[in-house]
């Protein structure tokens, strides 16, 4: 064979179409445009995956380029061979031309199943959806979590404030015990040295400035037990006027002199129910709130006047009240807050310097006493709180009380009691003052000593000290009423708590308040032999 005529010995087949220009020219355009195309292809490919390396086309990818190469150049050896009669050239293209396309289609069959598995518009729209919703919901979940757990930090930092408050309460509650018990012993001996003070002016007078002492450190014993809240609200008729006149030196050494402080009452007609060592505590802690929302000075008003509903009003029923008007001229409250102030443990200052419970105590102070607590602020102009009160048509229970001290408390002659105290000052004190109303005196100082008297004699009354160590002055009742279940009893305590008292005591007891008073002591003692 002769390889040279193999590739060159051979007519051009254009020679068949000459007389034909415009059909050569068909073959020659149509060629090229397809040559080229099939070149862009690879090109198009390459510039593809430069710009994504992330997908991986592998070696499907080079096989498809040089299939796609290979058939643009058998276009081209189209062209050639118009004018050149290079078939075997040609031919040789096509043959490898026929091997790349018939590899390139035994490869691309297997990747059919897995192109089919590739998902459509379609579906990635929908799987896009999903995500999309799961996302929106891991979103929604995770503001969830995140109010929760600012809700548990707040419920954690009102734990500890309540804690620190019980702590505290708990703290001044024992400090108000041993101070009151220091106030009865002072003030029994004071009782009897008026008794016989004689016509000596200086001593009456010296006599009289220690009982006034005295009342004194008996209200602020009273304001450390109402801040320990163990003692239960206890409503007589008070003037509203007068509470605030004598809280207002205190109001007025709080709150500073930087702010001007002005007080506004009328004594009559401004009776009111309420507890006067909670109402006090009331006032003076709207003031306190008023001096914080002050801090650059400012002017505060308390002020006193009667009110009359005609109709109900704010849960009230239509009658006769008091307001006690607070009034600063501080910066005001934000309106979205305004409903929450009397909510328990709320607060607008930072975390320790308020508890959230002052004006809570406030409001729930005025509801026992069966009026209510509003507030009203219009920004930056200040702050009105009012506390209003039913008002009493009731004497004054202080000046009763008052006048009782003038007229002096009458004997109990040949009552024999039973006085049961750990204190040897306090119990000491109490005998005397007993002993100067006419009564005959057993003393004993705890629960056993208590029990072993009340089974060698028989007594008119007892008189227990309720918080002593060991047994308690509720469990020394029950055991002294297993002997005498009809035997009057009444409790002394400086700690006051009532709750426990009510507990241990079922309600049938008689309480007297450290200090009292001869007159008080015979008061209580009379009262408890006309139930009993």
């Amino acid at each position: 064979m002769n390889y040279g005529s193999f590739f060159y010995d051979y007519t051009p087949h254009g020679y068949c179409i000459l007389w034909q220009p415009e059909l050569v020219w068909t073959h020659v355009v149509s060629d090229a445009l397809i040559a080229l195309a099939y070149f862009s292809i690879p090109i198009a490919i390459l510039y593809f995956i430069r710009k994504r390396p992330d997908i991986r086309f592998g070696w499907i990818a080079t096989l498809f380029a040089a299939f796609i190469l290979a058939c643009g150049a058998t276009h081209v050896m189209g062209i050639w061979t118009l004018w050149n009669g290079d078939y075997g050239i040609q031919a040789l293209m096509k043959a490898f031309t026929a091997l790349v396309s018939v590899i390139t289609a035994i490869a691309l069959w297997p990747l059919v199943p897995k192109a089919l598995a590739v998902p459509s518009a379609a579906q990635l729209q929908s799987a896009n959806d999903e995500l999309s919703a799961l996302v929106a919901e891991r979103d929604a979940a995770l503001v969830r979590l995140q109010s929760e757990v600012e809700e548990r930090t707040k419920a954690e930092e009102a734990l500890l404030q309540a804690q620190k408050i019980e702590s505290i309460g708990r703290l001044t509650g024992g400090i108000a015990h041993d101070f009151n018990n220091l106030l009865q012993a002072a003030s029994g001996n004071i009782e009897l040295i008026k008794t016989r003070g004689g016509e000596d002016e200086r001593v009456s007078r010296w006599v009289g400035n220690a009982g006034a002492a005295i009342e004194r450190g008996k209200r602020l014993t009273s304001q450390l037990l109402s801040f320990s809240r163990t003692q239960k609200i206890e409503l007589e008729p008070l003037s509203a006027g007068e509470v605030v006149d004598e809280v207002a030196e205190m109001i007025r050494r709080t709150i500073g002199p930087q702010i001007d402080l002005s007080i506004r009452t009328a004594p009559a007609n401004t009776g009111v129910l309420a507890d006067r060592t909670q109402l006090e505590m009331a006032i003076l802690n709207l003031a306190i709130n008023a001096r914080d929302a002050m801090l650059e000075g400012g002017r505060l008003e308390v002020a006193v006047r009667p009110v009359e509903l005609l109709v109900s009003e704010r849960d009230l029923p239509a009658g006769d009240y008091v307001d006690i008007i607070v009034s600063d001229t501080g910066t005001g409250i934000d309106p979205d807050i305004l409903a929450r102030i009397f909510e328990p443990f709320f607060t607008t200052k930072e975390t320790g310097q308020g508890t959230g419970l002052g004006l809570s105590m406030v409001f729930g102070m005025a509801r026992q006493s069966g009026g209510t607590a509003f507030v009203e602020s219009t920004g930056e102009s200040g702050t009105t709180i009012t506390i209003r009160l039913r008002r009493s048509h009731e004497d004054n229970a202080e000046a009763d009380r008052d006048a009782e001290r003038v007229a002096g408390p009458a004997t109990l002659p040949n009552l024999e009691i039973l006085l049961v105290d750990d204190e040897d000052d306090v119990r000491g004190a109490v005998a005397d003052m007993l002993t100067h109303l006419g009564c005959q005196v057993i003393q004993a100082a705890d629960g056993e000593a208590a029990v072993t008297e009340m089974l060698g004699g028989r007594f008119d009354l007892a008189l227990l000290d309720f918080a002593m160590p060991g047994r308690s002055g509720g469990r020394v009742a029950e055991m002294l009423r297993v002997i005498r279940p009809d035997l009057p009893i009444v409790f002394i305590s400086g700690y006051a708590d009532t709750d426990a008292l009510e507990q241990a005591a079922g309600g049938d007891y008689r309480l007297l308040h450290k200090p009292f008073s001869d007159h008080e002591l015979a008061a209580a003692i009379r009262a408890a032999m006309a139930s009993g």
